[in-house]
Order: structure tokens, then sequence, then C-alpha cells
């Protein structure tokens, strides 16, 4: 196994690995770079949808985990190909467990062995987490012209997008697992306020921009952001994280109308969102007796309103939701 370049990952602690592509250490190549994911997992979504979105499936091949069971050594694969529909082995090394690529790049590691994880083949060793914000450009250089000019994240776009990031990942992204995971109850009302409040703000700011995307004509990171959580909202967050003070198919006509509009009209959203996945992680792995439910059905909606002008803003109507809300800022 080839060493960890120094100042990308500090071996033997939980730090996690820092790479970014390109660069010097790690250039962009066909083939080099193989991604491993849960479909079940939000952040390991963004990664996927990019590498759909940007034509990247023939440069970046991947794994896929299974979404249950999650032990004490942590995510699965399946010991084939057809044991569990949408899973896949481990293509690379043929391991069992996915902290055993943790470990490839770091015997001495101590930290979680979460996806997604990106593994460089030339290197032996394990790419960053923080996919999102550099992925997108990674392999413009090799690209065609049509897809290397998708920029998610636009100069002209940038100061709004950093503003709405700043809260939309700490009270939506991050917000239902800190409502899921709630120890008390007091605990837990306070979590699952801000999810609604900021709801209710992004309702708002895709109706002033008119659609399709949060910012309007331009799809930026914010879309896949917000996708990789609306897209489990009803199906699973609504019920196992106990984010029911409203869902989206209900209480919000706008975000509705978005998230029918991101899984219809774009492609990437639709190949890289498995349902079952999902669904069975969060039952089968949190449930003593792994039911899982049948609904909301269906899974997402069809027909989308293309006369955004048409939609009534909603938002749940909660006090405590209202007050938060107007403590979000505008954007710039």
């Amino acid at each position: 196994m080839a060493a960890v370049p120094n100042g990308i990952h500090n071996p033997g602690t939980a730090d996690g690995w820092h790479g970014v592509i390109p660069s010097a250490e790690f250039p962009a190549e066909r083939d080099r770079y193989h991604l491993y994911i849960g479909l079940f997992c939000q952040f390991a979504h963004r990664a996927n949808f990019v590498r759909h979105l940007k034509g990247l499936a023939d440069f970046i091949d991947i794994s896929i985990v299974k979404p249950y069971p999650k032990s004490d050594e942590g995510w699965r694969f399946p010991s084939s190909d057809e044991e569990y529909s949408g899973a896949t082995v481990d293509h690379l090394f043929g391991e069992d467990y996915l902290h055993k690529i943790y470990f490839r790049a770091d015997p001495e590691y101590k930290g979680r062995y979460s996806v997604p994880v990106l593994w460089d083949q030339k290197a032996g060793t394990i790419e960053s987490a923080e996919l999102l914000r550099w992925l997108p450009t990674a392999f413009n250089e090799l690209l065609p012209a049509t897809l290397a000019s998708v920029d998610l994240y636009p100069s002209h776009l940038r100061a709004k997008i950093d503003s709405i990031t700043s809260w939309m990942q700490d009270d939506i992204n991050f917000g239902v697992y800190k409502a899921g995971f709630s120890p008390t109850q007091e605990v837990y009302e306070k979590n699952v306020v801000p999810v609604f409040g900021a709801l209710n703000k992004i309702e708002q700011i895709i109706a002033q921009n008119g659609g399709p995307f949060v910012l309007g004509k331009e799809i930026t990171e914010l879309d896949i952001r917000l996708y990789a959580t609306l897209i489990r909202f009803d199906v699973g967050y609504a019920q196992y994280f106990k984010c029911n003070l409203g869902t989206i198919r209900h209480d919000y006509p706008v975000l509705n109308n978005w998230l029918k509009g991101m899984y219809w009209d774009v492609e990437a959203s639709r190949a890289s969102t498995n349902f079952k996945h999902i669904k069975e992680n969060y039952t089968k792995s949190t449930n003593p007796n792994a039911i899982t439910h049948m609904g909301p059905f269906p899974d997402i909606e069809e027909g989308v309103e293309r006369h955004w002008s048409r939609l009534v803003v909603g938002g749940v109507k909660h006090p405590a939701v209202l007050e938060y809300e107007q403590t979000l800022p505008n954007l710039p």
C-alpha cells in the first residue's frame, strides 16, 4: 500500500482524509477512483447525484453497501450482486465490510466508517469526504463542453448559495437527524422546530425565484443538498425521525412541486434514488420487528406544475416554527 501523503490524513487518528481532485497528489484520471456509497445515505446521495449529473459514471466506478443491518463492524457488502437488489459486492477488493476499506488506507484509523468513500487506486488511499464542493468540477478538463459547463457553484450566485447553506445544512440536512436522535422529549421539541422553520423559508425562496430550482433557472449545489434530504422526508424522516409537524406533499405546495420537478425532470435524480434502500435502512436498522411501511403512496408524486405563479405558498403554522422562521436571514 502506498504511503498516505502528508497533509491529507493524520494516520492513527479519527481525522478524515482531505485530498482534492484535481491536485498534484490526485490528478483527474479516468478509472483511477472508485466510489463507495450507500443508497440510503443522503450525504452519499449527493456524491452519486453529481456522478450522474456530470457524466462521471464512465470515470468513477461504484460499489454499494447494503442498507441494513449495521453492526458494530459497520456497513456490509452483499455476498453477491443478486443478494440484495441495488447493492453490490466490493468490486475492488471483495471485502465484506466497509471498515476494511478504511483500514487499507490507515490500519490504525480510529474514526467512523461512513459513506461516501472515494478510493484512489494508484495512491492506495481515500480522498476527502467533503465531495460536493469539488467533485462537480474535478474532471471538467476531461469532459465534453456540455457537461463541463454545468457549474453548481457559479460565481454570480455564490453569495446566495453560501447564505442559504449556512442555515439549510444545520436546520434541514442535519436537522432531521438532530430531531430523530434526540435523547429526551424536551430536546426533541427544541430540535424539530428549526427543521420546519427552515422548510418554511425555503418554500418562500423558491416561490420568489419562480423555480424550477432553488435560485431560479440554474441548478446549483443547493438543489442537490435539498433534494437528498427532501426525497427522504415523507417516506422516512416524517415517520421514523418524528419530523411530522407537516409533510412535503401536504403542507408545502412549492417545495413539493420543486421536488417533483427534480425527480421527473433531472435524470440524475432518478438514477441516484432508491426508495427501497431508503425505507429499509430506517425500518430494518431501527425497528426490532424489521417491518417496513408501505406508504406514503406513491413515493414521489407526478404532475409538475410548470406555471409556478399558480402555486400557493404553504408552510407549517405552528407558533414556535413561525417564530424560528423569523430568525433566518434574508438573501443577500
